[in-house]
């Protein structure tokens, strides 16, 4: 199946079908006990996502308490570096707690309420999807345990201290390459043993059905609200947008706003060092189809078809495989899927930073890094760039090991 014999004007009524698959990716691979569980968390968010009493808390929440919408930014000084092509920023990184985060975890603890549960289970690697659930579970007074790896713990002190200060219980994990994957494994472990008392509320659109659906529609507000705001700006639809790609939520979510219309799309992969297996964590541009974590996608394996271990200089993008979502949208050729390395992306953190005064998250700035690329190449045009998150969360950690440019 290619991108013109999809019907986008009804895709996301078909995308994922019943079972939770888009084409063959996605499904919910996963032990008898947790298909319980998630079929509990489908029927309830069926139900609660057509309720107006869900949907207008929800968006009281995000007027009153998160901020939104989030504006657009033109940066001009960028735009005139490059050259005629003019560079906008979705502004995630001025949602509340710093990035678009946020915009699912207050969904799924609403809807944790919903079902009369005590406590939220979450992973994290930057740091961003564990502030923003710790910062939910506070709001709506609720047990929080947010499992991380010992390497991105020592990477991202300032959101660890963040989650302790909201009440959460951070949960060092040590085993493996101590990153998000295996924080992602120690929190499914954790769940499976306490899922009727606790909910799993998984920070990418990744996992088994419903999560990448769940999560892809929480963040569709991000799409949704950037192009609405750029054609009141510009009176045009931008010919670009682009947001980088890890597991891919902030992607998913900008994307969703565009799909339907004549705009090229780009995702963003860390590349990292290299090519090599485990010097990058591009998954979709080098990885082969496989399961893991309950859903089925692209992923990048190792000599026996396992997980390999990935790299990347951002700690919210060093998973070894993306949504299932963004796989099909690979496939079908209506995203543009394509990676950046740590330097490029280091030297965009520095331009952006000097030149527009927005320090952006380093998984961002593999975006901002792209499109500056992107922008070369084009000549003339609008770029749309998703920046999802602020960069104070790396600040220490840019210092020490890049120092100041």
């Amino acid at each position: 199946m290619k991108y013109n014999e999809i019907e986008f004007d009804t895709y996301f009524k078909n995308y994922p079908d019943a079972n939770g698959y888009f084409g063959k990716y996605g499904g919910s691979y996963i032990s008898d006990d947790l298909k319980n569980a998630m079929a509990e968390i489908t029927e309830a968010y069926f139900t609660i996502c057509k309720s107006g009493k869900f949907i207008s808390e929800l968006r009281r929440i995000r007027k009153e308490f998160q901020g939104r919408p989030t504006p657009v930014s033109h940066l001009e000084r960028l735009s005139n570096k490059l050259g005629n092509v003019q560079l906008y920023a979705k502004r995630e990184d001025l949602n509340h707690t710093g990035a678009h985060k946020l915009n699912h975890c207050m969904g799924e603890v609403l809807l944790a309420k919903y079902m009369g549960k005590k406590k939220v289970i979450a992973e994290t690697g930057a740091g961003q999807h564990g502030v923003a659930m710790a910062t939910a579970a506070a709001y709506f007074g609720m047990e929080c345990d947010i499992y991380m790896g010992a390497v991105d713990i020592k990477k991202q002190a300032p959101n660890v201290a963040r989650m302790k200060i909201l009440g959460a219980n951070v949960v060092e994990v040590t085993d493996g390459l101590q990153t998000l994957k295996e924080a992602v494994d120690a929190a499914f472990a954790a769940y499976a043993k306490d899922y009727k008392n606790s909910i799993y509320c998984i920070g990418s659109v990744v996992g088994p059905h419903p999560f990448p659906m769940m999560v892809r529609d929480f963040q569709s507000v991000v799409g949704i609200e950037a192009r609405e705001q750029f054609v009141e700006m510009t009176g045009e639809l931008p010919d670009a947008v682009v947001a980088c790609v890890g597991g891919g939520s902030n992607a998913a979510g900008m994307f969703a706003g565009f799909l339907n219309y004549p705009v090229d799309i780009y995702g963003v992969e860390p590349l990292g060092r290299g090519t090599a297996l485990g010097d990058h964590a591009a998954s979709l541009t080098y990885g082969t189809e496989g399961v893991m974590h309950g859903f089925n996608s692209i992923m990048l394996k190792d000599e026996n078809g396992d997980p390999a271990p990935v790299y990347s200089v951002a700690s919210g993008l060093d998973y070894p495989s993306s949504g299932p979502e963004h796989a099909f949208l690979h496939d079908l050729g209506r995203v543009k899927y394509d990676v950046i390395s740590d330097d490029e992306t280091i030297d965009a953190f520095f331009t952006l930073s000097r030149l527009e005064g927005i320090i952006p998250a380093i998984e961002s700035a593999h975006a901002v890094a792209y499109a500056m690329k992107l922008a070369e190449k084009m000549g003339k045009g609008s770029i749309l760039i998703n920046l999802s998150g602020r960069g104070d969360k790396d600040m220490d950690y840019i210092i020490e090991r890049y120092g100041i440019r």
